[in-house]
């Protein structure tokens, strides 16, 4: 029987929008605004193939060159795949492997009629969660270290067994540290806290002073804290030495080889990894169990449904990132998979968890009536 082939590709764009949000001093970050809007645009890859079967994720677009090179593809070709366009995008924006990527597993889940975590081997059905929430502001909403508490105390009555801190991006050092402090003393005997400052804070020595803070509240993380961009080895290493709150880094590279550089030349203790960074589950595969091969855990960055599968095949790691949230922004996910299988504060069970997918491939149907109603236009290869 010859081999299926790719025959078309489609870009489905929709827009959704978020009441009470807006960005802050900097345009980059979302906060809460009150009567703020955000329009945010989603983007549909759907992947056609000769055998009759279909790979959807909800991802980046599939970008013309790199649909291209797709078409008359065998789909289930996956490592060669992702190896021509990790060398054929390396001068440009190797992020486009990523919904390539995912949605030929998908392919691959339905043909076999098999989730994608069991494909990739794993074996639980309920994911751990930490709260990850939107950056601090000053609108009355996360707008102090005891609004933070406050809503790490909602989140842990909730049952997150873990609460994640993003910060203010221009507030002074010593707000930060008594944000650490605060989050800490309210709930740090009860959840697993964490900090990720987004790569914001001006200098080495800011983060030192806020490492030092964790270290006093006995945090589980410090992520990403200042304006290195998140990527120098030697600053975290010295940084390291000083702190005992273990750096979670490499959100910021690209790739396996980066994250292994990283690792052996004592620039993080948990190794950052995601499906969009490092070219879909394929790639974020490879990361996570090279992490295993040096003995650390792996942590996925953000949440989406490609993620639950990968965390579900994997022993080295602790939780599903479910965010961002705020006690005062509601529906900030397009409502385009069923409740429980979308990312807002309350889709988790008593525990805390979220469920890995069941069905074929990703294992959720998407609501297409609803793609359909809010769609905004579409490109089509073939």
């Amino acid at each position: 029987m010859a081999a299926p082939t790719i025959t078309k590709i489609e870009n489905i764009h929709f827009t959704h929008r978020i009441e009470n949000l807006g960005t802050d001093y900097n345009g980059f970050n979302q906060v809460y605004e009150q009567g703020g809007v955000t329009e945010s645009t989603r983007c549909i890859v759907c992947i056609h193939t000769s055998a009759g079967v279909t790979g959807e994720y909800m991802g980046g677009a599939v970008p013309a060159h790199v649909a291209h090179y797709l078409l008359g593809k065998n789909p289930f070709a996956r490592e060669r795949i992702y190896n021509d366009l990790k060398r054929g995008l390396r001068h440009t924006d190797r992020t486009a492997i990523s919904s390539v990527d995912v949605a030929l597993w998908d392919f691959a889940g339905k043909v076999y009629d098999a989730p994608i975590y069991q494909l990739l081997g794993g074996w639980r059905e309920t994911i751990p969660c930490y709260a990850s929430t939107y950056h601090g502001d000053d609108n009355g909403g996360l707008d102090s270290p005891e609004a933070f508490a406050d809503f790490a105390e909602q989140c842990a009555e909730i049952g997150y067994p873990g609460f994640k801190i993003h910060g203010w991006g221009n507030a002074p050092i010593e707000r930060e540290i008594a944000n650490v402090l605060a989050v800490g003393q309210r709930v740090g005997d009860r959840m697993d806290l964490m900090i990720d400052p987004a790569c914001e804070y001006e200098t080495w020595a800011d983060a030192l002073k806020v490492g030092r803070a964790c270290d006093e509240a006995g945090y589980f993380w410090l992520e990403d804290p200042y304006k290195d961009g998140g990527v120098s080895i030697f600053g975290h290493k010295k940084l390291r030495e000083l702190i005992k709150t273990p750096l979670l880094q490499t959100e910021h590279i690209f790739g396996l080889e980066q994250h292994v550089d990283f690792i052996v030349n004592g620039g993080t203790d948990f190794v950052r990894v995601g499906c969009y960074e490092d070219g879909g589950i394929t790639g974020a595969m490879k990361v996570a169990h090279a992490a295993e091969g040096f003995g650390l855990d792996c942590e996925f960055h953000g949440g989406n449904l490609a993620h639950r599968h990968c965390i579900a095949a994997i022993r080295n790691t602790n939780y599903y990132e479910l965010g961002l949230l705020h006690p005062l922004v509601d529906n900030t996910k397009p409502p385009v998979y069923p409740p429980e299988f979308t990312d807002e504060l309350k889709n988790v069970n008593a525990n805390g968890h979220v469920l890995v997918p069941q069905g074929p491939g990703l294992g959720v149907e998407m609501d297409w009536d609803y793609i359909e109603r809010h769609k905004s236009g579409a490109t089509i290869f073939e």
